[in-house]
């Protein structure tokens, strides 16, 4: 294959030494700089203010901050050549996880690896797939995906570094995080200057409170803002990281951006005989369960838990209650006022579902004098409190699990579920849907033909039919609220159960979300603008 050489570069060199010579010149004059007026005010009309979105400083910049700026710089070069008086600032974003996380991993690798770390060897076999067994069809293009191609062979955080082509003895400075707000600026600063943008760089600076004028400048905004009624301030629940300390922000995850706090109502279950692992704290142990429709709680006929998931009891800063739940539900309680030290539980004691099997519990509304923990293998430990109240009525989930209990003894025995506790079963009409009638549920079930909980497919449709009609359609036919329409009677419920101390608010997140950290983000109750 021949191989093409490339021609002179007199163009080129010619351009350069041209383009620096007319920067030089630029300098010189002062183009860039853009004073006050003196005098009178002048006209909005013979003004131009123009900025940027602030480049974060967790590296050098690149094409695409050329690229989008190149917008701005095309306006400030039009209206300067129209004679407008022309001022563009410039700020360097230095706020944020996305440092922090950087400098806590360079820490971390060189308390594991040493400095300079000695990481150990990756073989070809560990290598991620998309990086080995593909062939480039020529040298122009590579072999990696744009995602392997944009981090290259770096694992490792000083690895990043190293491509950046820092030296070791300048990499471990960045293990402090206020180091990188000394060393990128300047950078950034240096290129822009090379590309040629009219910033007038006496008005340039970083954020955070590492820069006096800025934090004050921001201060001063809020206060104001606040003083006019413009902003309030106080508690919102919201991702957060317990790892960094600080709320996170869709920019400063890993993984789940886009991804909110969902509201629960906490559903307390109180525990009517005593428990063995908790001696002495008769009446005061809840099993509290997380529910999107409190306002089915009327149709609770049992309760839900999945026999081999971990479950802990914990000390709460409610009535001196004790509440039993997951381990992941009860760390995001912490960071909601629901215990006694913020973002500590206090644990008392660990169970297995299959321990807490057959309790007898006392359950809010519904007209169910006693309810019993049943098993039921689908419950998710990651999602909720891994309690999960039982209607019946409304739930198809439900329904085909509790004919699945009663049509297998087998399976009763082997978690000591007596007969008693399952027959003979009596779903309670509270919701009148129209079409599905006032069980819905089990309407539902005969329509899609649904012969166990092992038909996922099929239940996920009937209850999306059921949620879905019972939502917008559904008039609740008992309690104080009999006769209005679902909808309107929500939050109503919600509200009612909260004032009699029979549940609480609780949070979590939709998904699972991952700080850059690497922390498993809570939600929690911050104060915030």
């Amino acid at each position: 294959m021949a191989t093409i050489e490339r021609k002179g570069t007199f163009k080129v060199d010619y351009l350069h030494k041209m383009e620096m010579k007319v920067q030089r010149k630029w300098a010189e004059e002062k183009l860039h700089e853009t004073n006050a007026p003196e005098g009178a005010r002048k006209s909005l009309d013979e003004k131009f203010f123009v900025t940027f979105p602030f480049p974060y400083m967790n590296g050098r910049l690149h094409l695409g901050h050329t690229f989008s700026l190149s917008k701005a710089e095309f306006s400030v070069r039009y209206y300067r050549l129209k004679g407008r008086n022309v001022l563009f600032p410039f700020g360097l974003h230095c706020t944020g996880m996305p440092i922090k996380a950087c400098a806590d991993k360079l820490k971390r690798e060189i308390e594991q690896f040493g400095c300079p770390p000695k990481f150990p060897e990756v073989t070809e076999e560990q290598e991620p797939k998309e990086e080995r067994d593909v062939v480039p069809k020529d040298k122009s293009k590579g072999k990696k995906s744009k995602a392997v191609a944009k981090t290259g062979s770096a694992k490792y955080q000083w690895q990043i570094m190293q491509s950046l082509g820092l030296a070791d003895d300048e990499i471990v400075k960045f293990a402090e995080s206020e180091h990188w707000l000394e060393y990128f600026p300047p950078f950034a600063i240096s290129d822009l200057t090379r590309f040629g943008v009219h910033v007038d760089w006496r008005r340039t600076f970083i954020t955070t409170d590492a820069n006096p004028f800025f934090d004050s400048f921001v201060r001063w905004q809020f206060n104001h803002l606040k003083s006019r009624g413009k902003v309030m301030y106080g508690k919102r629940h919201t991702i957060f990281s317990p790892k960094d300390g600080q709320p996170c922000m869709d920019h400063d995850r890993a993984s789940g951006e886009g991804v909110g706090p969902q509201e629960y109502t906490l559903v307390k279950l109180k525990v009517m005989k005593s428990l063995e692992k908790l001696p002495g704290v008769d009446g005061r142990v809840f099993l509290v369960a997380a529910t999107l429709r409190p306002e089915t709680m009327y149709g609770q006929t049992n309760c839900w838990l999945h026999p081999d998931i971990k479950y802990i009891a914990f000390q709460t800063a409610k009535d001196n209650e004790i509440w039993v739940c997951t381990r992941r539900a009860a760390r995001n309680m912490s960071y909601q006022g629901l215990t006694s030290i913020d973002g500590k539980v206090e644990e008392l004691t660990e169970f297995t579902g299959q321990e807490l099997l057959g309790l007898q519990l006392s359950a809010p509304l519904t007209s169910n004098k006693i309810v019993y923990t049943l098993p039921m293998l689908s419950v998710k430990e990651d999602k909720g409190t891994g309690v999960v109240t039982s209607v019946p009525s409304d739930s198809p989930d439900d329904y085909a699990a509790l004919l699945d209990l009663q049509k297998k003894p087998a399976f009763r025995e082997k978690y000591n579920i007596t007969d008693e506790m399952v027959m003979p079963f009596a779903p309670i009409p509270i919701v009148d849907v129209p079409t599905l009638g006032n069980l819905s549920a089990i309407k539902a079930c005969e329509m899609f033909k649904v012969a166990s909980q092992n038909d996922r497919d099929k239940l996920v449709e009937a209850k999306e039919l059921v949620y879905l009609k019972g939502f917008y359609d559904g008039v609740l036919l008992v309690g104080e609220f009999a006769g209005k329409k679902v909808q309107d009677v929500k939050k109503l419920v919600r509200e009612q159960m909260i004032k009699a101390k029979q549940a609480e608010v609780y949070y979590e997140p939709e998904k699972t979300i991952m700080s850059r950290s690497g922390d498993v983000c809570v939600v929690a109750l911050c104060d915030q603008w």
